[in-house]
């Protein structure tokens, strides 16, 4: 057995998926059609994993397909996880500890609604979140294009996001801040799936997780 040392990790996530706006998964309900693909991706602002630095890596997932409500057991994706290149041997391996679930924590968490990793590639990834989250990019060159712009309307004040506080259906776990957007680019390929479409939900929130003996 692998000891797991203290952990935190501190972040960024956003997804653009094939949903209609809002996306239902936000409120633990099934996807608009019933099934859902789309991409994740992670930013570490800050991390560390026992004394291995996490700072600025970047994780991406395509969610490769599932039916039903996910939370309430009814589907289970299967996911194909990209890690940054940039990432030394114990930064990998920190890495694929932290989002395969072993190591505890939220992800750990995550983890019991996921059918089966179908693999893990070490791959050059862009992220970008703008300070006043009017938007949020991730790239992949050639394999993954993702972007989401934060949602407006004619009654939307200028300075302000839509905002959904406390969602009941949050894949970084509990008591965050979903900021709504729209998928103005949700492009993907690999590990047997694509997809090229726009329109569709796109959603931000920030992440702090800890480890079970942080």
């Amino acid at each position: 057995m692998v000891e797991v040392p203290k952990w935190r990790a501190k972040g960024e996530w956003f997804d653009v998926c094939e949903c209609n706006i809002p996306c239902p998964c936000t409120f633990a309900q099934a996807p608009t059609f019933e099934h859902c693909e789309g991409t994740m991706a992670w930013h570490i602002n800050e991390g560390r994993y026992g004394d291995v630095p996490l700072d600025d890596l970047n994780v991406i997932a395509l969610n490769c397909g599932f039916t039903g409500n996910a939370w309430a057991g009814e589907g289970k994706p299967d996911i194909g996880i990209f890690l940054d290149e940039r990432a030394d041997e114990k930064q990998r391996q920190a890495l694929q500890m932290l989002f395969g679930g072993q190591a505890g924590g939220w992800p750990a968490q995550f983890a019991e609604i996921v059918n089966e990793v179908r693999g893990v590639e070490f791959v050059p990834i862009s992220f970008e979140v703008t300070d006043d989250l009017s938007s949020w990019s991730a790239r992949i060159p050639g394999r993954v294009d993702a972007r989401g712009e934060a949602l407006t309307g004619p009654t939307t004040l200028p300075d302000q996001r839509v905002q959904i506080h406390n969602p009941p259906g949050s894949e970084v776990g509990p008591g965050t801040v979903a900021t709504q957007g729209v998928a103005v680019l949700d492009e993907a390929e690999g590990f047997d799936v694509q997809w090229k479409r726009t329109g569709q939900s796109s959603k931000h929130m920030s992440f702090d997780w800890t480890g079970p003996g942080e």
